[in-house]
């Protein structure tokens, strides 16, 4: 222990005389009460070593050893802190890959749902038109059916003109229908 040496090197000088005068003055060394004083000293250096320094010194020691684990705690926190901190880094770079995969997802999406839309409409336009060319076809029909009827109709009726009389109504118009098919038949298949 440090201390207790500088004690006992001021014990040792203390029995030296403090003034250059022997014969007394106000500094006198008196060589029993030094040696009561060394005594008095030791005693109390004994008291403090077994019941003030001990102690003293373990406080001290404790705390020192309590700085030391909270230097320590703290840097293994920042080095937690630091490994969250790289690991938050990760995830939010994860999180915006995702993002990023989700969105091109929707595009993805979105386009396919587009094109299936477009497909649909273009479907339905052609599904249209289809009937409306057999809406067409069949009023096209029906116009040169109800043409053909009453050509026969007129036909019969300048024929019966022409005749100056009635012809058989069912037999005549069996025959201009025959006639009219036959007319029909070398233009339909130019």
């Amino acid at each position: 222990m440090n201390v207790t040496r500088w004690v006992w090197f001021v014990a040792l000088l203390a029995p030296l005389p403090l003034s250059a005068q022997d014969g007394g003055g106000l500094f006198t060394v008196d060589p029993g009460l030094s040696i009561w004083t060394i005594v008095m000293f030791l005693l109390v250096l004994f008291i403090l070593g077994k019941f003030a320094w001990r102690p003293m010194l373990s406080a001290l020691d404790a705390r020192e050893s309590g700085i030391r684990e909270s230097i320590d705690e703290a840097k293994r926190m920042r080095e937690e802190a630091a490994a969250a901190l790289e690991q938050h880094r990760q995830q939010l770079a994860d999180s915006r890959r995702q993002a990023q995969q989700i969105i091109a997802e929707a595009r993805e999406a979105g386009d396919a749902l587009r094109r299936e839309i477009e497909g649909k409409a273009r479907e339905e336009a052609e599904r249209m038109m289809d009937g409306a060319r057999r809406e067409i076809r069949r009023e096209r029909d029906q116009a040169l059916e109800a043409l053909r009827r009453q050509s026969v109709e007129l036909a019969l009726a300048a024929a019966a003109r022409l005749l100056d009389k009635k012809l058989d109504g069912e037999m005549d118009r069996r025959l201009i229908e025959e006639y009219l098919d036959e007319f029909e038949q070398p233009s339909a298949e130019a």
